[in-house]
C-alpha cells in the first residue's frame, strides 16, 4: 500500500554518501542502475554505516560498487552542506523497508588515477549493468527526475574542478569544503 504524503513526511533521511568520480580529463563516471526498469543511470553512492565517518563512507561505496580501491584515486573536494532529496511516494515501501522518505547526501569529488580497466562494476555488491565515462550533460539527459535537482547542485559546485585550468582563466572558484 503506497503511504500518504503527509505519513512520508515524518519518515527521516537515510544517511548517504555521493562520489563524482572524474576521469584526467573531465569526464564523469555514470553507471546504469541494474535494478531499474528505466534507462537510469547515475553516480556511485551509498548508505553511511553506524560510527562511519562520511569520507570513509565515500571510499567504501566507490570500492564496493566499482571495484576503485582507495589508491586508484585522489580525493578533491567535499560538498559544504548536506544535500536532500526525496523519492516518489511510491517508492517509499519498496526501498529500505519503507523506513526512509529519501536520502540526505554528503558528496565528494574523486579524480581517478588508474586505467579503465581497473573499474570494475561485476562487484559482491553489484548495483550497475554497465558504466561509462560522460559529460555532465550527458549525464543529465539519464538521470531519474527526482534526483536532477540534487545532481545540478552538486555539477555546479564541482563543475570548476572538472577541468580546472578552462574555469581558472574564467575567475570562477568553488563553493566547496576545505578537504
Amino acid at each position: 500500500m503506497t503511504p500518504t504524503l503527509h505519513e512520508v513526511e515524518l519518515l527521516p533521511y537515510r544517511p548517504c554518501v555521493g562520489i563524482m568520480l572524474a576521469s584526467h580529463s573531465g569526464l564523469v563516471f555514470a553507471g546504469q542502475r541494474l535494478d531499474s526498469e528505466f534507462d537510469a543511470w547515475q553516480l556511485p553512492q551509498g548508505g553511511i554505516d553506524e560510527g562511519e565517518e562520511p569520507l570513509d563512507a565515500a571510499y567504501r561505496e566507490l570500492e564496493e560498487e566499482t571495484g576503485v580501491c582507495p589508491d586508484l584515486v585522489a580525493h578533491e573536494a567535499s560538498l559544504a552542506d548536506w544535500l536532500n532529496y526525496d523519492l516518489p511516494t511510491d517508492l517509499v515501501p519498496k526501498l529500505w523497508n519503507g523506513c526512509y522518505r529519501g536520502q540526505r547526501q554528503k558528496w565528494f569529488l574523486f579524480r581517478f588515477l588508474g586505467k579503465d580497466e581497473q573499474i570494475n562494476i561485476d562487484t559482491r555488491f553489484r548495483e550497475f549493468s554497465e558504466w561509462r565515462w560522460v559529460t555532465t550533460d550527458q549525464l543529465m539527459r539519464y538521470v531519474v527526475p527526482f534526483k536532477q535537482e540534487t545532481y545540478r547542485r552538486v555539477i555546479s559546485e564541482f563543475e570548476c574542478r572538472l577541468l580546472p585550468d578552462r574555469f581558472n582563466l574564467e575567475g570562477k572558484t568553488p563553493r566547496l569544503s576545505p578537504q
